[in-house]
């Protein structure tokens, strides 16, 4: 299979700083090598997705915050993405911050709403990633992408690339979620959104929860795409996030949830986000993060 790695080195999106390195360091932990190795004809876009330094600019709407550049570059990941889906390519984006992702479903809900296809999207994340400015504590747009895609939150966010709802809540589930705002949960609950807590997991073990999540999206999309955040792990084998936040997925049970996803037939797009190598030690979450993408995309241990 193609794959085409698009980079979007973005952190706009958070408080802490070091994300936008992230990119960088998945692939000096081995990627291209880790996708040759299972089979994959791996290309690179260069150059990739740039922002000016967020030191020079100012944030604007503390309750939206940066939201002129993150827009500017998610509305180029987004053409960047619709083009190598239009191309037959499989699109492998990594970030940067959470907030990339609006580009990357942007530019999926644009292809498949041309194709006549429907399409579901797997949330791997710590956080639910639905607040709106009106409703988040912290103006920080990583945690509105998700809200945005549904049809949530500014403008300038939610018509990015299209004035149409790009996903739908409703084929939407998120896995590994532990923390979420007081009035996020309200917003996720009128969407309808799929939510697969850290408690939810723990009761029905990770080859269950795997199962569930598969046989809800077979029943209802044509295609997959999946969105992993790093800080969905646990910080005690993933320490270089962003937002640490104890609790998580272990190293096994993240895997085999990659390996079934990868076994349903159903994935069609995958994105990485949330390596800060500020915050890593010895790269590890960075090799972590390469050894997720070689089980999506097919690698197994025999």
């Amino acid at each position: 299979m193609r794959i085409r790695v698009l980079e979007a080195p973005l952190d706009f999106g958070a408080n802490r700083r070091g994300s936008d390195m992230g990119p960088s360091a998945i692939r000096l932990a081995g990627l291209k090598e880790a996708l040759r190795e299972i089979g994959h004809e791996s290309e690179e876009s260069f150059p990739p997705v740039s922002a000016p330094a967020q030191e020079y600019i100012d944030q604007g709407d503390p309750r939206a915050k940066f939201l002129e550049p993150i827009a500017g570059a998610c509305s180029v990941l987004a053409s960047q993405v619709e083009k190598t889906m239009n191309e037959g390519v499989f699109p492998l984006v990594l970030g940067g911050d959470h907030s990339i992702a609006l580009g990357t479903l942007s530019g999926l809900g644009a292809f498949y709403r041309n194709k006549g296809e429907t399409w579901g999207c797997l949330w791997v994340d710590a956080h639910g990633d639905f607040n709106t400015p009106e409703t988040s504590p912290s103006g920080n747009i990583h945690g509105m992408s998700l809200a945005a895609a549904c049809g949530y939150g500014r403008e300038e966010l939610v018509h990015l690339n299209g004035n149409f709802r790009k996903l739908d809540p409703k084929n939407t589930a998120l896995v590994g979620v532990r923390d979420l705002d007081p009035r996020e949960k309200d917003t996720m609950r009128e969407a309808g959104l799929t939510v697969y807590t850290m408690t939810a997991v723990d009761r029905l073990g990770i080859a269950e929860t795997a199962r569930e999540l598969i046989r809800f999206f077979k029943e209802r999309v044509e295609r997959l795409h999946v969105s992993v955040d790093m800080d969905a792990l646990d910080p005690m084998i993933a320490p270089g996030v962003g937002i640490p936040l104890s609790g998580g997925f272990s190293y096994r049970e993240v895997l085999l949830l990659a390996e079934e996803l990868s076994a349903s037939g159903l994935l069609r797009s995958a994105e990485v986000v949330e390596v800060n190598p500020v915050l890593d030690v010895r790269n590890q979450t960075a090799k972590m993060a390469v050894e997720i993408i070689r089980r999506l995309l097919g690698g197994t241990v025999y």
